[in-house]
């Protein structure tokens, strides 16, 4: 094990130093410039196609559920235990100025959403059991033609959706539900996997029927949750939000109260890293549901990947860090790292309740994480051997959740590390294919602005 640990390091050392940060937020500067800024043009019309009934009942013929149904189980999946965990670890290693290289990741990362969710909905087929499958790798392979780079994007999927998707989202329950109610890590487990196994039999659909129920009443809770913080702190908000701005380009070792470590590069590295967790623009995760949308232009899908990736970390993942720098327990806790830093932050306001509150909203974060991500690695195992696969990878779906959940603290940061790496192998073939592919999706772009002067679409 202590040699898998330490292969990981170096693996992850590279394929999330600085380089990757520059290629992540390089691409989405990129398709920013050439598709003339759309997270701006098309931010309110992103709003526009996520309320409208079309969203409900799915726009033209071709698709499985409806474009609300794909983008509530795209939320289940970034929506998770990176908004509460994830976000409190960046801070807790890069200091407050992680925060910030969050909010910069998400501002490029609609963009580069957008784009993913259009390639693979443009690029969607059939499986040979009838189902719409689409992302990365069928992309690669029908518009560049590298199906090697194809399969290793769906082998690195399948294997991730274990690591993001599965294990750290039980791990992270089990421990919040462990402080906020005192049960055992294995009772959480079983529970988790029992609930999980009873959507996932029946696949996408009962996926979709899931999540649109359990994700907006979640994000709903957690933002009444976090506006309730802010107003009781509401005199230390502009510390906390300036503390985020200044220590992203200034030494955060000067802060009172800074936890040795903090340095410059890890604000960046593991704010771009962490924002990067929780939104997944560039990983090419996402799309594999928004593809099965029922919709009539692949834009049309594609301006929901924006408004996924706004809510995700503009808004949950800033309530998060903020509520953890304002009520002081990021320098006051210095112990404490992941959920356990959220947890501390709410408690000072609601004292236990609070504590509660937190396990809960985690709970149903990481529940519908697990969910999303069973989509995505399974579609990643069905591209390399077919539908056969499908019962036997649920089976060990299910097994994974329970060992994930299982783990103690130290477990939890080997998961984190190797779903770390496994998301940054990921980005790569991803990213590559937008760049290969981005003259395409200029075409699409035009033709979807062209189509709407005409009023052809609404």
């Amino acid at each position: 094990m202590e040699l898998l640990l330490q292969i990981n390091g170096v693996v992850n050392s590279i394929v999330w130093g600085p380089w990757m940060c520059a290629f992540l937020v390089g691409t989405g500067v990129y398709l920013t410039i050439i598709l003339g800024v759309p997270q701006i043009r098309y931010f309110t019309l992103s709003f526009k196609n996520v309320f409208s009934k079309g969203a409900m009942r799915g726009y033209g013929e071709e698709g499985t559920i409806s474009p609300f149904a794909a983008l509530a189980t795209a939320l289940a999946g970034t929506v998770g235990s990176g908004n509460i965990a994830g976000a409190a670890t960046a801070i807790h290693l890069g200091g407050p100025g992680a925060a910030f290289w969050m909010w910069v990741s998400a501002i490029f990362g609609m963009t580069t959403k957008m784009v993913e969710v259009i390639l693979a909905t443009h690029y969607r087929e059939k499986d040979e059991a009838g189902n719409w499958r689409g992302g990365t790798m069928y992309v690669l392979r029908t518009a560049t033609g590298q199906k090697w780079l194809a399969w290793l994007f769906a082998l690195f999927a399948a294997l991730a959706a274990f690591g993001i998707g599965n294990m750290t989202q039980a791990n992270s329950t089990a421990e919040a539900v462990n402080m906020g109610f005192g049960v055992p890590h294995i009772y959480t487990g079983i529970v988790l996997a029992f609930l999980t196994g009873l959507v996932v039999i029946g696949g996408l659909k009962s996926i979709a029927n899931a999540t649109t129920i359990v994700v907006p009443f979640m994000c709903v809770l957690y933002f009444i949750g976090g506006l309730v913080l802010f107003i009781m702190n509401i005199d230390k908000l502009p510390a906390a939000f300036g503390a985020a701005f200044y220590y992203a380009f200034h030494d955060p070792m000067a802060m009172p109260g800074a936890v040795a470590g903090w340095t410059l590069r890890l604000a960046l590295v593991k704010g771009t890293a962490r924002g990067i967790f929780s939104n997944e623009a560039g990983l090419g995760s996402a799309p594999m549901v928004h593809c099965t949308a029922i919709t009539d232009h692949p834009v049309r899908q594609g301006t929901m990947g924006i408004f996924e990736v706004f809510l995700d970390t503009i808004i949950i993942c800033t309530i998060t860090v903020i509520s953890i720098i304002a009520t002081g327990t990021l320098t006051g806790r210095p112990e404490l790292t992941g959920a356990q830093l959220t947890l501390t932050a709410f408690s000072t306001v609601w004292g236990n309740i609070g504590m509660m509150f937190v396990a809960i909203s985690l709970a149903l974060f990481a529940y519908s994480t697990v969910l999303a991500w069973y989509w995505y690695g399974e579609t990643g195992a069905t591209y390399i051997l077919g539908v056969k696969v499908i019962p036997y990878y649920k089976a060990l779906w299910i097994i994974c959740i329970v060992l994930g959940a299982w783990g103690g603290s130290e477990f939890l940061r080997n998961i984190w590390d190797f779903a770390d790496t496994l998301n940054g192998l990921m980005a790569i073939p991803n990213l590559i294919a937008l760049w290969w592919v981005s003259g395409e999706v200029r075409r699409l772009v035009k033709d979807f602005d062209a189509k709407r002067a005409r009023n052809e679409l609404t």
